[in-house]
């Protein structure tokens, strides 16, 4: 029975279709290779094949071709099967070239022919969209040179590191430099192909769209509400490791930095300058990101009041909480707490009251 009204549904036309203005068809490429993660490809292509049916007769739809050097059947990491045209079906003008990333994506790095047949095809591209671990093809091929992109927040660090060219932001959803868009982990290729869907017919057929599809046009916050709380790793040199932990252990009270110099036994000038090459950023930041830290610990595995979690992190007041916390993940508590709270069959677990307990 479901499926028949599924089938009837897609089948019915658009009550009120939205027109755009008409202009060459656009052709989307994508790449696709062995071991390449399902949801990259299929996230935006859905969007694109939605948008399509909310067009109507006179909109300009898009056309999706898959292209492969394995094809022509090419298994993705979950074992879904996607058929593919050789590499070379995916010559002449392009408007879309779209590349995946996933879990054999060094495998795919290593794959020169992949690698230049991707540089060569930007070159006949009106724009070039990467999901996740793809914009790794895109660096690798020289394409990001000189650009700002992102990647899954997982292998920010790594894709810095590995191509120093290209300034990596491991915070936006997505990052439009030029014709380049990248987007980072996963499920945020929906989030670009809505984005190109409203650039190419406007905001109505895009909101449209995503309303279609249950999600947001545009997601609020950006990676880090999504990436490891306790990102920050402990020094190697003592006395800076010894000022952390106990920062660590002292959050709910002031921590002025000439207090923090004492525990290291350091002068206030000097500690801060060997703090900042020891951890990468300033005794003040670092105690601030590591308040937010306890307080997403704490929002996600409590029901502690705002007030009282902003107590417990060390901020003087709650106004000065929402503030820090807003900026950093560009959500307030209150919305963190919702999309993240941690529920067991019993309720709500305080772990932090729980690690307290064990030390007693």
């Amino acid at each position: 029975m479901l499926a028949g009204c599924v089938s009837n549904l897609s089948l019915q036309p658009v009550r009120h279709p939205i027109q755009a203005v008409t202009v060459l068809e656009r052709r989307v490429v994508v790449v696709v290779y062995a071991g390449a993660m399902a949801l990259d490809i299929t996230g935006p292509i859905e969007v694109f094949d939605t948008a399509n049916r909310l067009l109507g007769p006179s909109g300009t739809p898009y056309r999706t071709e898959f292209v492969s050097a394995d094809a022509p059947l090419v298994r993705m990491s979950s074992g879904v099967v996607v058929e593919a045209s050789p590499l070379e079906a995916g010559q002449g003008p392009i408007d879309t070239l779209l590349v995946p990333g996933g879990w054999s994506l060094n495998s795919a790095l290593g794959n020169q022919a992949l690698v230049s047949w991707i540089g060569s095809a930007a070159a006949r591209s009106r724009r070039v969209a990467s999901v996740c671990g793809g914009s790794f093809l895109l660096a690798e091929a020289g394409l990001l040179d000189g650009r700002r992109a992102t990647t899954h927040w997982a292998y920010s660090e790594a894709m810095a590191c590995r191509y120093p060219d290209v300034t990596v932001d491991a915070e936006p959803i997505f990052v439009w430099d030029g014709p380049f868009v990248t987007s980072a982990g996963v499920s945020t290729g929906i989030d670009m192909a809505l984005a190109l869907v409203e650039a190419d017919h406007g905001s109505a057929l895009a909101l449209e769209t995503a309303r279609f599809l249950v999600l947001f046009l545009k997601r609020h916050g950006g990676q880090s509400q999504y990436s490891a709380v306790l990102d920050a790793q402990l020094a190697d040199h003592p006395p800076i490791r010894a000022a952390q932990e106990w920062i660590l252990e002292n959050l709910e009270n002031p921590l002025p930095v000439a207090e923090i110099a004492r525990q290291a036994n350091m002068s206030q000038r000097n500690f801060a300058r060997v703090f900042r090459r020891e951890v990468g950023t300033t005794p003040g930041q670092y105690v601030e990101r590591t308040r937010i830290a306890r307080a997403r610990e704490l929002l996600e595995t409590t029901d502690l009041t705002i007030s009282q979690i902003a107590g417990r992190c060390g901020f003087a007041a709650t106004e000065t909480f929402f503030r820090s916390f807003g900026r950093t993940l560009g959500l307030t508590p209150k919305e963190y707490r919702h999309r993240f709270q941690v529920i067991s069959p019993s309720g709500l677990i305080d772990r932090h009251h729980e690690r307290e307990g064990s030390l007693a």
